[in-house]
């Protein structure tokens, strides 16, 4: 008989090891982590052991990452509270730098906002380039990238030639009115794989506060 068919007689005939128990007792098997033999029951004890290391390893995993959840959804419960005590576009925007920085720990962040008049005075408000505008306009969700994108860089700028990843979050109302750009001289801290959910919310967050004060 093949292996094969010995597994599948022994799983449709389990009572065999009732029938057999005094051979199971005479029965060595090489131990999984040495040269020396053990019964077949230490064996099974063995193998057990070894899948609840596993399941542990999971089960700790699982608890890692609901415990990170908990507190990114913690600091983005903190910047909606901030952004709605704001209460013009300049508490909006320095909410928004002060919760990325501080709370977030973003190292460097650049906002920018198109379609809106009377706040020429601010950074946020500045002419952004053509190309920059067009990409922004093109995302239907936030994109992480290990390079800047659409001339971004500038957006940063004396930093911007250190920085290793971006993320680029749009600004919508209907339309693209803006882009959050957010960089780290980390290139782990945002990358093309990683979840954005919570970079998503953020952007619904930042750009209903904005879209108050400059739609």
């Amino acid at each position: 008989m093949k292996p094969d068919e010995v597994a599948s007689y022994l799983r449709e005939h389990p009572e065999f090891f009732g029938d057999y128990a005094d051979m199971l007792a005479e029965i060595y098997l090489p131990h999984p982590h040495g040269g020396r033999a053990v019964p077949i029951s230490e064996r099974q004890i063995l193998t057990l052991r070894e899948k609840n290391r596993q399941i542990e390893g999971k089960l700790r995993e699982v608890i890692q990452f609901g415990e990170e959840n908990d507190a990114i959804s913690e600091k983005v419960h903190r910047i909606s509270l901030a952004l709605l005590a704001a209460s013009d576009i300049r508490g909006v925007l320095n909410a928004v730098h002060l919760n990325l920085r501080e709370d977030f720990t973003v190292p460097h962040v650049a906002l920018r906002v198109w379609h809106a008049d009377g706040h020429g005075d601010l950074p946020e408000f500045k002419p952004l380039s053509a190309g920059a505008r067009e990409f922004a306009g093109s995302l239907t969700h936030p994109h992480c990238s290990a390079h800047a994108l659409a001339d971004t860089a500038s957006l940063f700028g004396d930093a911007g030639a250190h920085l290793r990843s971006f993320s680029y979050i749009p600004l919508r109302d209907g339309e693209v009115f803006g882009l959050l750009a957010l960089a780290s001289e980390d290139p782990q801290r945002f990358y093309p794989e990683m979840g954005t959910l919570y970079l998503k919310r953020l952007g619904e967050l930042v750009g209903a506060a904005v879209g108050r004060y400059v739609r």
